[in-house]
Order: structure tokens, then C-alpha cells, then sequence
């Protein structure tokens, strides 16, 4: 009996977004034919440890061709206490689910998702607390898209 092609069943143009922490992970959903990123949800982790169950299912609701996951280092480019994990999360996506996972510099993404939903939208607290990370992986997915798009271009 023949191998089912793994890849005959993915959408190959879209890819989902991760900002991980130790707390939880923003998940965000893209599409490289409209280059464009959008949040999805915020997943919390259990004793520090990924709800595998729950990415599960955003993998079979979406059936990505691959992941992009934020990657946060030192502005020297060490690595920062979270790395590792951040490492660990990236080769059990790869493992788990066949399919490849691009890694983003993630470059302030919270930070910056902080100040987007504060300073603009002036969000309280703790609305603040449920969407910063799901904009954090929007901002890293839409960065990875960007790049991707930029160089799929000038290969023409």
C-alpha cells in the first residue's frame, strides 16, 4: 500500500505564529499567497508546560504547512533565560507534527504589542493580559511574512 504524501493534506500557504512563554503562547494565522497576519488565540500553558491537546487542534482546524516562532535573544545575541524552551517548543512542533518551523528573531514583539494595545486602543489590564501575546505572534508572523515576501520578489 502506497505512503499517503504527509504534505498532500496541509494548506501550503498558511502558517501559524507562536510567541512563547512560560505562561502562555500567543498563536497567530497567516497566509503567504496575501502576506497578511492575524491573532487567533492565547493558549496558557499548564506548570510551564505547552497544552499540547489545544495546539492540536488549531493544527487540525488550520492544517499549516509550517510554523513561525518567535525567537528571543539578547541584543548581542546570546541567548536569554527563555531560549532554550523557546528551542525545546520549536524541535517538539517539528517533531510532533512533520512539518517545518521557521524561527523569527522576535525582537521586543511583546513589548511592542504592549504599547500597540495600550497607548492606541488603551486596553485595562487585564484585557491587556488575554490579546499581548496573540498580537506578539501576529507581529512575528507578519515580520517572518514580510521577509518572505521581500525576498520571493526580488528571486523574480
Amino acid at each position: 500500500m502506497p505512503k499517503k504524501d504527509p504534505l498532500a493534506r496541509h494548506n501550503a500557504d498558511t502558517l501559524l505564529g507562536f510567541d512563547f512563554g512560560n505562561k502562555k503562547i500567543g498563536v497567530a494565522i497567516g497566509q503567504t499567497r496575501t502576506g497578511i497576519a492575524s491573532p487567533l488565540q492565547t493558549i496558557r500553558s499548564h506548570n510551564q508546560q505547552p497544552d499540547w491537546q489545544k495546539i492540536s487542534h488549531l493544527i487540525e482546524q488550520w492544517q499549516p504547512a509550517g510554523f513561525v516562532v518567535g525567537l528571543s535573544t539578547q541584543d548581542d545575541g546570546r541567548d536569554n533565560p527563555i531560549t532554550p524552551r523557546i528551542r525545546k517548543f520549536c524541535r517538539q512542533l517539528e517533531g510532533r507534527y512533520q512539518r517545518p518551523v521557521y524561527q523569527m528573531n522576535e525582537a521586543f514583539s511583546t513589548f511592542e504589542a504592549k504599547q500597540l494595545l495600550y497607548d492606541e486602543l488603551q486596553l485595562k489590564a487585564g484585557k491587556l493580559w488575554e490579546v499581548q501575546d496573540q498580537l506578539a505572534a501576529q507581529l512575528i508572523l507578519q515580520s517572518w511574512l514580510n521577509n518572505h515576501t521581500e525576498q520571493h520578489d526580488t528571486d523574480r
